[in-house]
């Protein structure tokens, strides 16, 4: 993971993607958003969606997944090299959350994160705060989700 000073506004990285089945959607619908349309292709065909469709918190969560295992991924190649690996902190939000798009079971969505603001914290002059737009995308070019998040970045050099 970065520290805020390599971090750079327009910074952009693919993190993962993911084949949403019949089956992730149901099974998380059934647990956590059981809405006919998540739970049925019958009920999903005859929905304004026009098939089965994965709820919106579950291609969110999975964004969440995709997003820390690559953070834990680079986190470990940087110690690998020998880097000092920058732990960042906690996230305390995020805003402007959309569904743009169903997403179907078939669909695959690509996640990438873009830095849109950062700034260093007034109260806190070790961390910086960092805002990055994530968003999935399906297999057709379409941006189907999208999130503005905020998170603590560690500085290298909080007196600089």
């Amino acid at each position: 993971m970065a520290f805020f000073e390599d971090i750079q506004i327009g910074d952009r990285r693919a993190f993962g993607s993911f084949t949403f089945t019949a089956e992730d959607i149901k099974r998380f619908a059934a647990q956590f958003d059981p809405q006919r349309f998540h739970l049925s292709e019958e009920e999903g065909r005859n929905s304004l969606f026009g098939g089965l469709a994965a709820s919106g918190w579950h291609v969110a969560a999975v964004c969440m997944k995709l997003l820390v295992a690559d953070g834990k991924r680079r986190s470990a190649e940087e110690a690998a090299r020998g880097e000092t690996v920058a732990v960042w902190g906690p996230s305390p939000g995020f805003r402007e959350l959309r569904w743009i798009r169903p997403v179907l079971a078939g669909d695959t969505l690509s996640f990438t994160s873009e830095v849109e603001t950062k700034r260093t914290s007034s109260s806190r002059p070790e961390w910086g705060i960092l805002q990055a737009r994530n968003t999935g995308t399906n297999q057709r070019g379409d941006v189907a989700f999208s999130f503005l998040a905020t998170a603590f970045v560690p500085r290298r050099n909080p007196g600089a």
